[in-house]
């Protein structure tokens, strides 16, 4: 799969704010209700690992798209650089602390799969890890892919539904976004030196990102490759695969036996009294 051959920049899903608007907020409303019934079943959960390069909208998709599921029902887990104690660890480790309770949804702000890129581009960063000099061969990446495959197909397994976000971006379009972190007052705190140096590895991203979600995306736990050039489009289409998604499991309110419909009725005679 070659991201560079993949289009960043659709014609827009929504004609004018208030038709964005209007479906942002349908779709907003869906997700809450299907989050509502994910809790009640009591039996799946949901797992939304979101991935992109700097500015590619990861943020403002995941503030938005889940502005009105229940806080009390997701989780959203940003990981950054391993910390000495995660290093001790094997590589899913710190993921696979992070992962959602049955009946939540789980979102991951970057995640495990940064193994398998930013490693891959800055391999100075496998020396910290202190792998086995035995296991750092030429089929060292494949390996780890193979390991996240059989980690995201155990979660399949166990009822915890995988769906994973690559945020395209352009690199004219990151260029812009740089621009304005640096002329709005209010976004210049997000702007670091450091994303101009990733910004001269871009090619290595694309590569990476683009062998990593060939080898790794399955029928259970997809990749989509949104085009994030428009963020109000990118954000549409994660909400509505989300919405998708949880659709398709087969989730049901509990319920009630002979003995438990007797006792409600017994409260609510109760009430009315």
């Amino acid at each position: 799969m070659r991201l560079d051959r993949r289009e960043t920049a659709i014609p827009p899903v929504s004609a004018d704010d208030d038709d964005y608007d209007g479906q942002l907020a349908r779709h907003v409303a869906r997700l809450s209700d299907l989050q509502e019934l994910l809790y009640a079943s009591d039996t799946y959960s949901l797992l939304a690992v979101f991935q992109g390069m700097d500015t590619s909208g990861k943020d403002g998709a995941i503030k938005h798209v889940m502005s009105g599921v229940n806080p009390q029902g997701c989780r959203v887990t940003s990981f950054r650089r391993p910390s000495g104690s995660e290093l001790e660890h094997d590589f899913l480790w710190r993921a696979a602390r992070e992962l959602p309770e049955r009946g939540q949804i789980g979102i991951f702000n970057r995640s495990y799969y940064e193994e398998v890129v930013v490693v891959r581009v800055h391999p100075d960063l496998l020396d910290a890890q202190r792998i086995p000099a035995d296991r750092r061969g030429a089929k060292f990446w494949h390996a780890r892919f193979k390991s996240i495959k059989g980690f995201e197909a155990h979660l399949t397994r166990s009822g915890t539904r995988v769906v994973k976000f690559f945020l395209h971006l352009s690199k004219e379009e990151q260029r812009k976004r740089l621009l304005a972190r640096l002329d709005v007052p209010g976004k210049q705190w997000k702007f670091r030196a450091g994303d101009l140096e990733e910004r001269k590895l871009w090619s290595g991203y694309m590569q990476a990102y683009s062998a990593c979600i060939e080898a790794t995306s399955t029928r259970e736990s997809p990749w989509y490759v949104v085009p994030a050039d428009d963020k109000r489009t990118a954000r549409l289409i994660v909400s509505q695969v989300l919405i998708e998604t949880l659709a398709a499991l087969d989730m049901h309110c509990p319920e009630l036996d002979t003995k438990d419909a007797r006792r409600l009725r017994s409260f609510r005679a109760e009430l009315e009294a």
